[in-house]
């Protein structure tokens, strides 16, 4: 449940110290508590999960937010978590090599700036930053939220109920705290035609730094090793016109759906159905984005995935995840009211959050064609690529201009 209460009430509350409550541990709940501390907030996180997220898939950071993480002095650290791939190579049908380039090629991101480390990397960084002067609550979550002129009332699913004065949701692409505001997912998640699997599995075939993809038409199947170790990412990802619901809920569903896509699949892939039919670690959804007219209500707004997801196929949801943090936290640090805040917060980033949102032209992704022609298009494109210059990044990787922080 929750009502909305008043929305110009100066935000700091009776103690002369705002405090915040953020929903989500992941990449924005802590890079936003950690800039809000810096502002002389007082911070709590709550997150679902019992600890810390170790591990994960490889994210990237680029352009402005590789200034954010500089602005937060763990930008060596992360440099040595680097993954530090050195070849993608991309598979026909067949199996035999189509060819073989730069993985800043295929990205659009720049050679020796930009940086590629395990998601649970940037998580732990993050964390270690904030651990000593903002609260967590691990293991909960937010229940119910009760809007009022003094602030925000939550009551926990553990059972205890507190105020705030303003609360964030950063939890992610199916956030709770935005179908508390806002209603159901379905009215902001725009599907972009695919669904994916990721999972683990053992690396039998002696890969390193490196990532091997096969394609069919509106179909994909990559294995990536991120060292030289023994355990590959692998990845399975599929065209579907519309949405499969009901699949979502269902782990066995999600098994049997990508199985009976792949089952005619030619390469390593028969091998990759029965790891993930086996993988303790499957994480099964469909690609899309969220896009919404507003990103605040009342005391409460969203940031990261639950305010502008613009899914895997961008490789940019966690750069907008922590120069969305930056912008917030700085809006509050600048502005009295939270109204003016919020309102500060998504005119600084719509622009940003569009253009990278833009780079799945109409759904489109280009490394994943759906029809037969399309694959041939693409594989021309791939072919000339091995001879071509690097392109120059793209644009919308550094199209926001960071202020000074404020506090």
């Amino acid at each position: 449940m929750i009502s909305i209460g008043s929305p110009t009430t100066p935000f700091a509350g009776t103690s002369g110290t705002p405090s915040v409550l953020i929903s989500g541990a992941s990449i924005s709940g802590p890079a936003l508590a950690y800039w809000l501390r810096r502002a002389g907030f007082a911070v709590t996180v709550v997150e679902k999960a019992g600890a810390l997220r170790d591990g994960g898939y490889p994210i990237d950071i680029r352009g402005t937010a590789t200034e954010v993480v500089r602005r937060m002095g763990i930008l060596p650290e992360l440099r040595e978590a680097h993954i530090d791939s050195r070849r993608c190579t991309f598979l026909n049908s067949d199996g035999s090599t189509l060819a073989s380039l730069s993985p800043s090629t295929v990205s659009g991101g720049v050679e020796g700036q930009d940086l590629e480390v395990r998601r649970g990397d940037l998580a732990a960084s993050l964390y270690a930053l904030v651990r000593d002067e903002v609260e967590f609550l691990f293991g909960d979550s937010i229940d119910t939220l009760d809007q009022t002129q003094e602030g925000v009332e939550v009551t926990f699913r553990g059972g205890r109920q507190r105020t705030f004065d303003l609360v964030v949701g950063a939890d992610g692409m199916h956030s709770r705290t935005r179908e508390f505001l806002f209603g159901p997912e379905e009215q902001f998640n725009r599907y972009l035609g695919y669904c994916f699997a990721i999972f683990t599995m053992p690396n039998t075939f002696g890969l390193s730094h490196e990532l091997m993809m096969w394609n069919a038409p509106g179909k994909a199947a990559a294995l990536y090793a991120v060292g030289g170790d023994d355990e590959l990412h692998a990845f399975l990802n599929f065209h579907l016109p519309e949405p499969p619901a009901d699949t979502l809920r269902t782990p066995a569903a999600q098994r049997n759906l990508v199985a009976g896509v792949f089952a005619d699949a030619g390469w390593e892939v028969p091998g990759m159905v029965e790891a993930m039919r086996g993988a303790d670690d499957l994480f099964f959804d469909t690609a899309g984005q969220i896009r919404m007219p507003h990103w605040s209500s009342g005391r409460v707004a969203l940031v990261g995935d639950a305010a502008y997801a613009p899914s895997f196929l961008t490789g940019q949801g966690s750069s907008l995840a922590l120069a969305g943090a930056y912008m917030l936290a700085n809006a509050l640090a600048t502005h009295p009211d939270h109204t003016a805040a919020f309102a500060a917060y998504e005119q600084g980033v719509r622009k940003f959050v569009t253009m990278n949102q833009a780079l799945v032209d109409n759904g489109s992704a280009t490394l994943f064609p759906t029809t037969a022609r399309a694959l041939v298009q693409r594989n021309t494109m791939l072919r000339d690529l091995v001879t071509l210059p690097a392109a120059a990044a793209r644009p919308a990787h550094s199209a926001l201009a960071l202020p000074d922080f404020a506090a």
